[in-house]
């Protein structure tokens, strides 16, 4: 079983790729559905755009970098001790750097698009007068902190490690379009902070102005995540602990090995 430790190789140099990458095709994709064929295909078009790109990385990389894609479910990672703080800091710079690489690429195709509105839109989060309900700060605040939990819940509860295996992806893809098919008409369902802040940077000062809720809430809901986590899998997670373990132990004795 993979595990990502302090000492650098090539695969965590992959796990960072792949996170780049994953991230960038996230929004790229699913924000990409909202922006560009919202009118055409709804909000459960939008939703199972969400929840099968989400599902495909899930595949195309999960058994590499665990396919968080997402701050927040790296937080939670973190919060449940499945990694090191270091690897949560290259997992983040490349979630945010290719959350921006993908919303400049949607943006570029969007402005071939003749009378697409992207400023003060553009696929972003908002509350109030930004809300499609109309929904409050409190009550954005608590749904994003619901719905990153539940994401981030799935993501430790069907994980191993770090990496996603087997039919581990299916059910995360599923909870990501229902969490997308009650958010998007409370918030636009954020749960995700550099797929909010990307968008954001090119849609002006209304969405940057609201942009905080998505970025604090969602962590939030993280570490409310692994908390419960830790309460409800306790026998499941000192299993996964015992294996980690193991396998780390056994890489470094094959490392010994050919050191010597």
């Amino acid at each position: 079983m993979r595990t990502i430790t302090e000492n650098r190789t090539p695969e965590d140099q992959r796990a960072f790729v792949c996170e780049f990458l994953g991230t960038l095709v996230l929004v790229f994709f699913a924000v990409g559905a909202a922006v560009l064929s919202g009118q055409y295909i709804g909000t459960l078009g939008i939703a199972l755009a969400f929840g099968l790109i989400l599902l495909a990385i899930a595949y195309a990389f999960g058994p590499i970098s665990g396919s968080h894609v997402n701050p927040a479910v790296t937080l939670g990672m973190l919060a449940a001790r499945r990694i090191t703080v270091r690897t949560a800091v290259e997992y983040w710079i490349a979630q945010f750097l290719g959350a921006i690489v993908g919303a400049a690429l949607l943006l570029l195709v969007a402005k071939q698009v003749p009378g697409l509105q992207t400023h003060g839109a553009f696929g972003t989060n908002g509350y109030g007068y930004r809300s499609a309900v109309g929904i409050n700060i409190f009550g954005s605040f608590v749904a994003e902190l619901i719905m990153t939990f539940l994401l981030v819940f799935m993501y430790l509860a069907v994980t191993h490690r770090i990496a996603l295996i087997g039919f581990a992806g299916l059910p995360i893809g599923m909870a990501y379009a229902v969490i997308h098919l009650v958010g998007i008409p409370l918030t636009g369902t954020g749960v995700n902070p550099a797929r909010s802040l990307a968008p954001a940077l090119f849609a002006g000062s209304p969405p940057l102005t609201q942009v905080w809720l998505f970025l604090v809430a969602p962590l939030v809901g993280a570490v409310l995540a692994a908390l419960v986590h830790e309460v409800t899998h306790p026998a499941l997670a000192a299993i996964r602990a015992a294996r980690a373990s193991a396998a780390e132990a056994e890489t470094a004795a094959r490392a010994v090995g050919q050191e010597g």
